[in-house]
Formats: C-alpha cells, sequence, structure tokens
C-alpha cells in the first residue's frame, strides 16, 4: 500500500463526497435544504431570532406538526438553535446558527428567483400542457 501525502488525503476524501454518486452522504444535506418548509424557515429567520408562533404566521400554510418537525430537523443538522428562556409562560426562540448564517444566502437567492420567475414558469406550464393535451 503507497502512502499518501495530506494533500493526496484531502484530494481523496473531496471526491469522496460527489452528490452524483447514490452512495454520497452530501444527498442527506441536498434532501434537507430542498425542502419547501426548510427553506422558508431558514429564510424567514434571516432577519435575527423568532419565536415558534412568530413563524407560523410569517409562514402561511404550515401545520404546528410540520413547523415542529422542520424546526427539529434543521436544530438536529446544527443549521438552528433553540433557546429556552425560563418564564411564565416559557418563551422559545429560534435563530440561525453559523452554520446556517453560512447557507442563508443561497437560500435567499433561491427564494428571490423563484419569487421573480414564477409567472415564466406558469407560461412554461401552460405551453406544454397545452402540447401535451390531444
Amino acid at each position: 500500500m503507497a502512502t499518501q501525502t495530506a494533500v493526496q488525503r484531502r484530494d481523496d476524501a473531496r471526491a469522496a463526497y460527489d452528490a452524483y454518486l447514490a452512495a454520497c452522504p452530501a444527498r442527506e444535506l441536498l434532501d434537507t435544504i430542498s425542502d419547501k418548509w426548510v427553506s422558508l424557515v431558514l429564510n424567514a429567520l434571516s432577519g435575527g431570532p423568532l419565536r415558534y408562533s412568530d413563524l407560523g404566521r410569517i409562514i402561511a400554510g404550515v401545520s404546528q406538526k410540520m413547523l415542529t418537525q422542520t424546526l427539529r430537523g434543521l436544530e438536529r443538522d446544527g443549521l438552528v438553535s433553540r433557546a429556552v428562556t425560563p418564564s411564565v409562560p416559557v418563551r422559545v426562540d429560534y435563530a440561525l446558527t453559523d452554520l446556517g448564517r453560512d447557507l442563508q444566502p443561497v437560500m435567499l437567492a433561491i427564494k428571490t428567483w423563484a419569487e421573480g420567475h414564477i409567472e415564466q414558469v406558469h407560461s412554461a406550464r401552460e405551453a406544454y400542457d397545452a402540447r401535451a393535451r390531444p
């Protein structure tokens, strides 16, 4: 077995993370960040910490169950932190972690692109559906 230099070991490690490969661990993260609720939560938290109820009001249509699952998953992945302040009632705030803030510009760009291009997408869908009709 040949000895590898540190540079070769880093290159090999980098090559191991190829999201096009089915076994790549990075796919787990891509699955997570491609979820619409994840995207909306991360963007909502970009302005600073928010309480659970504030997030529920900002993100129209999200159920309590889905918001809870999304926040727990983001906390588990290290993208969101949860801070409990003992009071009556207990106050729970959610905020982006350093890792979440690092991802946030990408998520904001996707949200902004979607808002700016949805009409073109709708037009393309209508044209496609018209061609597909017998």
